[in-house]
């Protein structure tokens, strides 16, 4: 089902950012290589030996001209209309509207750059969970059969399930926080960089240290979870939706003032 979710989640995006559904571009904002040869032996990068460079060139090349063309499509749609934005609008056009107001800090290319995270951290991301979350209930068919009850309960028959119906939801909220949990889009956060010399852990970290945080591992410690490698939905009763520090699986989305755009 892996296909059919990212359609569904690609279409979904490309309806909030232009307010239409588009071809999807699976190739074009798929996950690709982080780490290749020439990150550990640098000279390579000269002779780019595996012509990594020159695919990212074109891949770049490829994306741009689509967020430009989603840019432009959205710009004549309402300059026809003779308006930009009014009642409810895409985030296209809001990013346009406040290039109005301010185009000196919202170029066509920052535009772009607001948009690309919508694509490349809020499809794959969302799309592997729900498969994820799919595999887990179906192999746990009495967590399965509870949230089949619980949407029964509360949304009426016949009747698709909307974003309203969510906060009566609970025991799913708990299944998605349960399966972020268990199986985080990213089990390696984004590298970060220490700034002073610290103690973590009793490690001494010294300062300019790259440092990666193991979300896979956090998630799975024994010392923190109870039966940690099990699937258990109602851990999280009560914390459905919080902060609290019960609610750690946010942690491979991020948090604070910059959390990951595709979870908001």
């Amino acid at each position: 089902m892996k296909s059919v979710f990212f359609e569904l989640v690609y279409n979904v995006a490309m309806v909030m950012i232009a307010g239409k559904r588009g071809p999807v571009m699976d190739d074009m904002f798929g996950p690709s290589k982080i780490l290749d040869v020439c990150d550990y032996l640098p000279l390579l990068r000269w002779i780019d030996l595996l012509g990594i460079r020159r695919k990212m060139e074109v891949l770049n090349g490829k994306r741009d001209r689509f967020l430009q063309g989603l840019i432009d499509k959205v710009r004549y749609r309402n300059e026809d209309c003779d308006s930009v934005g009014g009642g409810e609008r895409n985030y296209v056009e809001a990013l346009l509207s406040l290039q109005q107001s301010e185009p000196e800090y919202y170029t066509d290319e920052i535009v772009k750059g607001l948009i690309m995270p919508m694509f490349t951290a809020g499809t794959h991301t969302i799309a592997l969970t729900m498969e994820w979350a799919m595999s887990l209930l179906l192999n746990h068919p009495l967590e399965l059969e509870k949230a089949r009850n619980e949407i029964d309960e509360h949304v009426a028959s016949g009747k698709l399930l909307e974003e309203s119906d969510l906060q009566d939801l609970l025991y799913l909220r708990c299944i998605i926080n349960e399966t972020m949990r268990l199986y985080p889009v990213g089990p390696l956060l984004v590298p970060h960089c220490s700034s002073d010399d610290c103690n973590v852990g009793g490690y001494d970290v010294p300062g300019g240290t790259i440092l990666l945080v193991n979300v896979w591992a956090i998630q799975r410690d024994p010392d923190v979870w109870e039966d940690a490698e099990t699937f258990n939905p109602e851990r999280f009763r009560g914390f459905e939706g919080g902060t609290t520090g019960l609610d750690s699986c946010r942690l491979g989305r991020g948090g604070g003032r910059a959390p990951a755009p595709g979870w908001l």
